[in-house]
């Protein structure tokens, strides 16, 4: 994987792509000053050395059914690497956890977790979760909306460096 280093060009492009990824090349490199080709050129670069990972759609989760989302701060009974790896090896096959974050401190990872109903949370808990090899203790916080949902970083429009 080449590195690139970006430029104030690149990071309009990947700040307007992270806005808004379905946004056409040629308006893309409309808005990044440049002409379409040369744009197409940036984007791809910007793929293949890895500061673009991929494309998505924002799905509402309510309207798919997903009316929960847990938090749920997961401990531990060791953390060799190999607990870890494997811990974090099997989360990522279940569907229900969108996001892991393994973190410093008291708790081992914080997960984010959607459930159809709290029945359905209590079921992927008790059967999926806690049994999980290693598992210690699982402590729940239930959202009940979220204020803020911004996908990515903050890009720096003015800077010249990476």
């Amino acid at each position: 994987m080449q590195r690139v280093k970006l430029d104030r060009i690149d990071r309009h492009i990947l700040n307007d792509l992270q806005d808004q990824g379905r946004i056409t090349n040629v308006e893309l490199s409309s808005r990044a000053g440049i002409s379409a080709p040369p744009c197409l050129r940036r984007v791809r670069a910007l793929e293949e050395s890895g500061y673009i990972r991929g494309y998505h759609a924002d799905i509402d989760p309510k309207l798919m059914g997903y009316h929960i989302t847990v938090f749920a701060q997961v401990g531990l009974n060791s953390q060799a690497e190999s607990d870890l790896e494997a811990f974090e090896a099997e989360v990522i096959q279940l569907a229900e956890v969108r996001e892991c974050h393994m973190l410093a401190g008291e708790t081992d990872f914080l997960l984010k977790i959607v459930a159809k109903d709290w029945k359905s949370y209590e079921e992927f808990l008790t059967t999926k979760l806690t049994p999980a090899k290693n598992v210690n203790h699982v402590k729940s916080a239930l959202s009940f909306r979220s204020a803020k949902r911004s996908p990515g970083v903050p890009i720096d429009l003015d800077a010249d460096t990476s």
